[in-house]
């Protein structure tokens, strides 16, 4: 009579289970690496862009509402292929103790490579007293340059300089990040929308 055999597995079989069950958690443990980190590349790309949309809102908006300034006063606009500085309205709750948000504007990049505007209420919304020192808000951080150019009324193409009486048709604005930075965005090209009054 054959001796039964006793029930079980053999040490190698549990060799070849452990073996392979090594590979299953291998295999999932770098998948699930692999989700984290373009998980995480993911959310950095998107706050990048969200961080540009809100520039590119931003500064769209400003110029947009730039002042044209009026008959007696008309040079409320100097620049320069670094620099801009204009009038106009800040966005809303940029400076919510200030009436109305008119303020004399500067766009340029600082030395520690941000993106700055500089700002003062308009000389005709503060009333009384000296001029409060200027306000420095950073709009964006690791600009190595900004590049303006301005397109006239007429049509003559893109300058480097204005100064005129009247409004530029267009502004373009390039930003150039610092070397190895990853972001890119196109060019800013934004529209004046106001004209100067017409004498009575």
């Amino acid at each position: 009579m054959r001796p039964r055999r006793q029930g079980g597995f053999t040490l190698l079989e549990i060799l070849v289970a452990l073996v392979v069950l090594g590979f299953l958690l291998a295999g999932l443990n770098e998948g699930v690496r692999f989700g984290l980190r373009a998980w995480t590349m993911q959310g950095r790309s998107v706050d990048q862009r969200s961080e540009l949309d809100a520039v590119d809102r931003t500064l769209r908006q400003l110029v947009a509402d730039m002042d044209p300034g009026t008959q007696v006063e008309a040079d409320t606009v100097h620049g320069s292929a670094t620099e801009l500085a204009f009038t106009s309205d800040l966005p809303e709750g940029a400076a919510s103790f200030l009436p109305g948000r008119h303020a004399d504007i500067r766009l340029s990049v600082d030395r520690a490579h941000r993106l700055v505007l500089r700002w003062l209420p308009h000389r005709h919304v503060v009333r009384f007293g000296p001029p409060p020192p200027p306000t420095d808000t950073v709009l964006l951080q690791g600009v190595e340059r900004v590049s303006l150019s301005y397109w006239p009324r007429n049509g003559a193409g893109w300058a480097t300089q204005w100064e005129n009486r009247h409004l530029p048709a267009l502004v373009r604005i390039r930003l150039v990040f610092a070397k190895g930075d990853p972001r890119r965005w196109p060019d800013i090209v934004a529209a004046t929308m106001r004209e100067r009054p017409e004498p009575e």
